[in-house]
């Protein structure tokens, strides 16, 4: 569990305005004041970061540009659409960057090395697509229904991802078992 918090905590830090944006819109609070606070929080992230002499990685860089453009574009115009559609154009970012064949085998256990290789790479494939699949529904119910993005926005992403994971978690387990068994059943056929 502590590596799993390890794990989540610079992808939260990452999308703290946006989750503070889609929590004062659920909130209904006047999107102004969600725009203005979800960009203060970016601005405020860079500012502590550099302050205590950490480095600040390229998706908090774009998490920045992305909340400080979005946000004064919903200002100047009165639309929050352009906070909303912020998610998705991280989403295509890292969908394309999974893109790279094997991007997924460094988080193979080591008894799966070797072994499921080939379904690894298929996956950060399938998980290429999810992200980007995500950030074309994020587009839509921001733009066609955005009374309910801060709902699909606290339950699609999530869901679709810890569905993922399971479905590859025990994919990958039975092939492994299936292939750690198969040797010893082809020696005991043979004998």
């Amino acid at each position: 569990m502590k590596t799993l918090a390890q794990a989540a905590r610079p992808l939260l830090a990452d999308f703290l305005s946006t989750i503070v944006f889609a929590a004062l819109t659920a909130l209904k609070v006047d999107v102004m004041i969600a725009a203005s606070a979800a960009a203060a929080v970016g601005v405020g992230q860079v500012i502590v970061l550099k302050v205590r002499g950490r480095p600040i990685g390229a998706l908090q860089w774009l998490s920045l540009v992305l909340v400080v453009t979005s946000g004064a574009a919903s200002l100047f115009t009165h639309d929050p659409r352009f906070v909303m559609a912020k998610p998705s154009v991280v989403c295509f970012a890292v969908a394309f960057a999974m893109l790279q064949r094997g991007w997924m085998l460094r988080y193979m256990p080591p008894i799966a090395r070797g072994r499921a290789d080939d379904l690894m790479v298929v996956f950060g494939y399938v998980w290429a697509a999810l992200m980007a699949l995500t950030g074309v529904l994020n587009l839509a119910v921001a733009v066609a229904f955005p009374q309910h993005w801060a709902a699909f926005l606290a339950i699609f992403p999530l869901s679709a991802k810890g569905a993922l994971f399971a479905i590859q978690y025990l994919t990958i387990r039975h092939v492994v078992r299936r292939r750690l068994a198969a040797p010893a059943g082809l020696a005991a056929a043979e004998a």
